[in-house]
């Protein structure tokens, strides 16, 4: 298989090392240090089984790649309006793109027959610049529970099992996405196909925004974050505003905040994607993570007041570090 990896952060890298390891012609599409450093290098990762290094073929230039059998789109969400149009050399009638990425995606409304509107989220896609960009038939829904950390450019670690859940964005059952899935656990990424994807990435939705923006206030880890009786009852309702909303979507949960809580304070010492994100300057995916569900909420007339807080300040300290490095650099010239 022809497959090209967009994007090679944490989940991107796990994912091209892995593949490659398989035996099958992986590309990256990356750019700056990293493209530098896969091009000198490779890619690396330190996982459960060990240290792994793989060269894949890397460029800037999506045409230089040229048509793959499957895309999976790695970036974070704050680059898909700039990654996603330059796809299209990489992109022949039958190719697969997956988008491996963060919150609410922006195909929700996509195939979804409880939600004949198909109208696009205005705080991911206010223009259908991603609409566009991607033919709906050619996206499989994907979610993705790898916990990976960037350790330097083209090198990630990553302490837990890999795992992914593919499905198509219809609902339905496809040999595609059977086929998905036996590809990426033949790697040694544990991945089911379901026909409910997303119920799935409701139940993603829900880690990401009960943990991501917390941990950029507190600094605290999942463990943390689920397992001191201090921040329970926070998390509880952040829990139950967003599980109102997805209900009101049609998803259907199979657990109750407690659980839910339980199994998030069992993943140990693990810092969020965002909390990494923020500590490295990067900006925060707070649009997909927070405001794509205050969105749906809205449309939906559920108030969602204590999640709107905590998102808003996450905001706010975010733009505080930026403005705080803006006035240094002021200072030091």
């Amino acid at each position: 298989m022809r497959i090209s990896i967009v994007g090679a952060g944490a989940i991107g890298t796990t994912i091209a090392v892995r593949l490659a390891m398989a035996g099958h012609d992986v590309s990256v599409l990356a750019r700056g240090a990293t493209l530098q450093a896969i091009q000198e290098r490779g890619l690396r990762l330190h996982d459960l089984e060990g240290t792994h290094t793989a060269h894949p073929a890397a460029s800037d230039d999506p045409a230089v790649l040229g048509p793959q059998d499957i895309v999976f789109v790695s970036t974070k969400t704050t680059a898909l309006a700039e990654v996603l149009p330059r796809l299209g050399p990489l992109l022949g009638p039958d190719t697969i793109v997956v988008p491996a990425i963060n919150g609410v995606p922006w195909w929700f409304f996509d195939g979804a027959a409880a939600q004949p509107e198909r109208r696009s989220l205005a705080t991911l896609d206010p223009d259908g610049v991603l609409a566009r960009a991607v033919p709906a038939a050619q996206l499989v829904g994907c979610v993705v529970y790898i916990t990976a950390e960037t350790l330097a450019p083209g090198v990630v670690r990553a302490n837990n099992p890999h795992r992914l859940i593919v499905g198509e964005i219809d609902h339905r059952a496809s040999p595609r996405a059977q086929q998905l899935a036996a590809l990426l656990s033949g790697a040694g990424i544990a991945t089911e196909a379901t026909a409910s994807i997303r119920d799935v990435v409701w139940t993603k939705v829900l880690s990401n925004l009960s943990s991501n923006p917390l941990s950029v206030l507190t600094g605290a880890t999942l463990e943390q974050i689920y397992g001191l009786p201090s921040m329970r009852p926070l998390v509880k309702k952040i829990l139950g505003e967003a599980m109102l909303t997805a209900a009101a979507y049609g998803a259907r949960l199979p657990f109750d905040p407690d659980t839910f809580i339980a199994r998030g304070a069992g993943m140990g010492a693990v810092r969020t994607s965002m909390l990494q994100d923020y500590e490295a300057g990067r900006p925060l995916e707070l649009a997909a993570i927070g405001d794509a569900v205050l969105e749906l909420a809205a449309r939906k007339g559920i108030p969602i007041d204590t999640t709107a807080d905590i998102i808003a300040l996450a905001r706010l300290r975010s733009e505080q570090r930026e403005q705080g490095g803006a006035a240094l650099s002021l200072r030091t010239e």
